[in-house]
């Protein structure tokens, strides 16, 4: 024991805190898999202890491989939330069930995320072909939104899942609620390597902050619009600066882009005010990330037809 109390073990020759002694650190990559919209960003969210991804009810929200970093006593697990695997109906969309199955090859462990609360359908059954052809890579079944659920419902969808395909573990849990979160970190850390820590104590994501900037703005912008509008809404941060004459303001500069000019007054609304709220919105969240008061001036465009647009996408941050 050391004079603070906190019991040391070793990794490799170097002693780490909280561990039992001959206990072997792990560290490695989890990643979250499903159809749109079934919680993946949410439940990463949680398991963090912090917002990283943006989440909305909208499907396709997450259109980057976004990482968390979880730091346990144990274990440093590193998950990241892809987007959902799809039918892909434009090249964005393309790209993006490209950036799901690279990422399939380069995790330790994998969730499979089925909602407690929908139907097994043709998406899950879809994707749990796919997963069928990762022969190396264990996979956890995670039953996701228990809180949206009975416990009938819950009992029953962990049978369906189950006979989706071949499971290292299955496990039902609710982001919302906190029921299981421990249990699902346990699962997923457990079959992670032995290592060293990857990132310092108390990261959290590795996203740069121009990023994380930009997915809240295209977050704020998600709220309320309609169905059609979500896949045009891109969001490009062009500058983040302090104020030269204040020590606590910062000034935001971002374009919001759409396909088309009557999106441009969906999301403009009457007399600028949906947009205004968009920036209320955002400015709110974006003060929380950097701790500090925000001036965001936000711009909007159209980029026309940018998602099937090579030149666009790669312009947008959407490379090969």
């Amino acid at each position: 024991m050391s004079e603070s109390g906190a019991e040391y073990g070793t990794i490799d020759g170097v002693t780490s805190p909280q561990m039992p002694t001959g206990t072997r650190f792990k560290s490695g990559f989890a990643c979250f898999i499903g159809r749109p919209n079934v919680g993946k960003s949410t439940l990463m969210n949680a398991l963090v202890g912090t917002k990283v991804a943006i989440t909305s009810s909208k499907p396709q929200t997450t259109r980057r491989a976004i990482r968390g970093i979880v730091h346990r006593p144990d274990a440093q697990l590193v998950i990241v939330d892809t987007p959902g695997l799809h039918k892909p109906r434009t090249l964005l969309g393309e790209r993006l069930d490209s950036l799901v199955r690279s990422t399939l090859s380069e995790v330790d462990v994998i969730g499979f995320c089925v909602p407690a609360n929908e139907p097994v359908g043709p998406g899950d059954r879809f994707i749990a072909a796919e997963l069928a052809q990762v022969k190396r890579t264990p996979v956890v079944a995670i039953v996701t939104k228990t809180d949206l659920a009975d416990r009938q419902q819950v009992a029953e969808q962990l049978l369906k899942v189950s006979a989706l395909g071949e499971w290292a573990d299955v496990v039902p849990c609710s982001a919302e609620s906190g029921y299981q979160l421990e249990v699902v970190s346990d699962l997923l850390a457990a079959r992670l390597p032995e290592g060293m820590p990857l990132y310092p104590e108390g990261e959290l994501t590795d996203e740069p902050e121009q990023i994380l900037v930009a997915e809240l703005i295209r977050e704020a912008a998600l709220e309320g619009v309609r169905e059609e509008l979500p896949h045009s809404i891109a969001v490009v941060v062009e500058e983040i600066r302090p104020r030269e004459d204040r020590d606590d303001l910062v000034d935001v500069q971002a374009w919001l882009y759409v396909e088309r000019p009557s999106q441009k007054g969906i999301v403009i609304g009457p007399k600028g005010a949906r947009l205004k709220e968009v920036g209320t919105r955002a400015r709110k969240q974006i003060e929380a990330l950097l701790g500090t008061k925000v001036y965001l001036d936000l711009r909007i465009k159209v980029a026309k037809d940018w998602q099937r647009d090579p030149k666009q996408l790669r312009r947008l941050g959407f490379y090969d």
